[in-house]
């Protein structure tokens, strides 16, 4: 069965805003977390053509165990990464923040025309629940990507460990 058409339920959404992490730490954790035999979800590299990607990724996020969410200085203008965000809190995952070239002191919600007051409260509460998760803050001018993603790496695989100990 083709790596894309979720033969088993993720272990770890990677939640992230594609131009800025898809080919730098998003793609990198996707890779280590593979050759660890996990089963990550990143949109580009977990969907066929032929998914429906609302469904696809809210699958994802109900069945993972890990949401690992990178902000980046975009991270905020994506309408569909707050909603990741916010379902990863509202399911109550265990959350890995990797604020990449952003302070969580910088990350605030922006009005979308298609949001409703509602909703940017969720993105809000969901925006405040990870800013004051413990994480990793990374200057991609002068940190090391790989200490960055096995730092992340070892993460995971604590918490994965930890849970299947329960």
């Amino acid at each position: 069965m083709a790596r894309g058409m979720l033969a088993r339920p993720c272990d770890v959404f990677i939640n992230h805003h594609g131009v800025d992490t898809e080919r730098t730490v998003a793609g990198l954790l996707y890779h280590r977390l593979s050759q660890l035999n996990l089963n990550p979800f990143l949109h580009s590299k977990s969907m066929q053509p032929s998914n429906k990607p609302f469904e696809s990724i809210s699958s994802a996020i109900r069945k993972c165990k890990v949401g690992v969410v990178v902000f980046s200085p975009r991270y905020c203008n994506s309408y569909l990464c707050l909603q990741e965000l916010a379902l990863l809190v509202d399911m109550k995952k265990k959350l890995i923040p990797i604020f990449c070239d952003i302070k969580p002191s910088e990350l605030h919600v922006m009005s979308y025309d298609k949001s409703t007051p509602k909703e940017l409260l969720r993105f809000r509460n969901a925006l405040t629940e990870a800013r004051y998760t413990v994480g990793f803050v990374f200057d991609s001018q002068s940190g090391n990507w790989s200490d960055l993603v096995t730092s992340a790496s070892d993460i995971i695989v604590k918490i994965l460990s930890e849970e299947e100990g329960c």
